[in-house]
């Protein structure tokens, strides 16, 4: 059965969009201020219109089909954007008392909420952010189920699947603006065997590794490199925090790859060399991701506007740090 979307009951979709949230019918109704009863007969309705059950019971709660799962996003995508067209809800960042969520790496955070904190104190003293760690290179789930407002850090495969579907005419559920631009390099404590000489890639690959990987899997984008041209490193530590990796290397003979802005931000660069890396990486693009469906929403617009003036300290520093000193 096909639904006739002239004479549907936008109403239906509203309540379709309360059940999925909460995958119960009684806080369902509660949050829309309605008996079970009606929210029982408006699913119904919704059912003979789409021709799918849409709901299954499941324990206490209900379980989506697979037609309801593909449909929910942008059926709250549509109702929000016509929410934020009618009756926008203002936002006075002297007034506001919101939480945001970030989703970022200890070395991002290290460059970005410093800035961010400055500003929440001058222009919205009530609103606070939450910074959680950043255990992906695709954060899309993460902003799809609204455990983040915004996720920050270098994101290569998304920003390319996501050009690419633009540039196919593929609608896309996101939104990304690029906050600046790093490089990466080779990082060993003082006194190393290797500190007092040209690196070669000889050299690079006969040492030990530690791997800076947010997932846990012991092959980062380095070794894809070393791939490419047939070589391949030694990897025996893997951690997930940048400011880990620079603690280590500190105080031991391991190597490490890490952003080349944070390494003054290890708290022990006095103790480290920073060495070019004797093969060819991309640039590290900082990126801020966001679902659409927030791109309306005024307090999200403060939010990103926020951010991207934060980085603008960071974005400067960066530049001064692409003629990098042998010493």
């Amino acid at each position: 059965m096909n639904a006739n979307f002239r004479t549907l009951d936008l109403n239906l979709l509203r309540v379709f969009d309360e059940v999925m949230a909460e995958r119960s019918l009684t806080r369902a109704a509660r949050n829309l201020s309605l008996t079970q009863p009606a929210v029982s007969n408006a699913l119904r309705r919704l059912r003979e219109a789409l021709g799918d059950e849409l709901v299954h019971r499941a324990g206490s709660g209900v379980q989506p089909t697979p037609r309801a799962l593909a449909l929910w996003p942008a059926v709250r995508d549509a109702l929000r954007h016509l929410q934020h067209a009618i009756a926008p809800s203002a936002f006075d960042p002297a007034l506001a008392e919101d939480s945001f969520v970030l989703a970022m790496a200890d070395a991002t955070a290290t460059e970005l909420i410093p800035g961010a904190v400055r500003l929440l104190e001058a222009e919205a003293p009530g609103v606070s952010l939450r910074v959680v760690p950043l255990n992906t290179r695709d954060p899309r789930a993460l902003l799809d189920k609204e455990s983040a407002d915004l996720a920050i850090g270098h994101f290569p495969a998304v920003m390319a699947d996501l050009t690419a579907r633009n540039q196919s005419g593929e609608a896309v559920a996101f939104e990304s603006h690029r906050l600046y631009v790093g490089r990466y390099v080779c990082v060993m404590r003082v006194g190393h065997p290797l500190a007092g000489q040209e690196l070669t890639l000889d050299t690079f690959c006969a040492a030990r590794h530690l791997l800076v990987s947010f997932s846990g899997r012991p092959w980062g984008f380095v070794d894809e490199a070393l791939e490419a041209v047939g070589r391949r490193r030694r990897i025996v530590l893997t951690v997930n925090q940048f400011f880990t990796a620079g603690k280590v290397v500190a105080d031991s003979d391991l190597l490490t790859v890490l952003p080349r802005h944070f390494v003054s931000s290890t708290g022990v660069s006095e103790g480290l060399v920073v060495r070019e890396l004797p093969l060819t990486l991309p640039l590290v693009h900082v990126d801020a991701l966001w679902h659409r469906r927030m791109q309306a929403a005024p307090g999200h617009a403060w939010l990103r506007d926020l951010i991207v003036r934060a980085a603008g300290d960071a974005f400067a520093r960066t530049l001064a740090q692409y003629i990098l000193p042998r010493s």
